[in-house]
């Protein structure tokens, strides 16, 4: 038999986000495309490394520690939009994440995917980002189930300092 939880304070967050269009927001851009142009440091906006076509940041709003974004630099809402060389160095990268967060957290296992559009659960549905989420047996408990509470054992900027190190350290370098 089929049980399932609901989660119905995702929904609420997923509803709250901003729909945009060219015509609604010129200008403006994604909260990607803003935090790159904001001129803050690295440190400051959580990326995680900075590639050729894409770059890699902490979630804001991560389901786990160490919950990673890969985004493409320009901004696209479908993989289809993508140049083939940004849907290489994207998948690259993503792999490359992958790797830095095993190295790092050592979790049982991991999600990686894309929501393509607001009706996926996208909230950023105009400028694709790929989930690197590591996952843990066990990690959904009570406390995300019946009380809409969710434990991080760790503050953001420590999740993005361990990240960054253990890119740098060459965990995620291509081989």
């Amino acid at each position: 038999m089929l049980e399932r939880i609901w989660s119905g304070w995702r929904s609420a967050y997923v509803a709250a986000a901003p729909v945009r269009t060219g015509e609604d927001a010129p200008g403006e851009g994604s909260v990607f495309t803003r935090l790159l142009q904001s001129g803050a440091d690295d440190t400051e906006t959580h990326i995680v490394h900075r590639g050729h076509r894409c770059f890699v940041v902490a979630n804001l709003f991560p389901y786990t520690t160490g919950h990673l974004l890969v985004v493409p630099y320009r901004e696209v809402a479908d993989l289809d939009e993508l140049t083939g060389e940004e849907t290489a160095d994207m998948w690259a990268t993503v792999t490359d994440a992958v790797r830095v967060v095993r190295s790092v957290y050592e979790p049982d296992g991991l999600n990686v995917g894309l929501n393509l559009g607001r009706p996926a659960g996208g909230s950023v549905p105009d400028h694709l980002h790929v989930h690197v989420v590591p996952r843990w047996t066990g990690d959904s408990n009570f406390m995300s189930a019946i009380a809409n509470t969710q434990t991080l054992p760790e503050s953001l900027a420590d999740t993005t300092a361990k990240l960054r190190a253990g890119w740098a350290g060459g965990s995620g370098e291509r081989q």
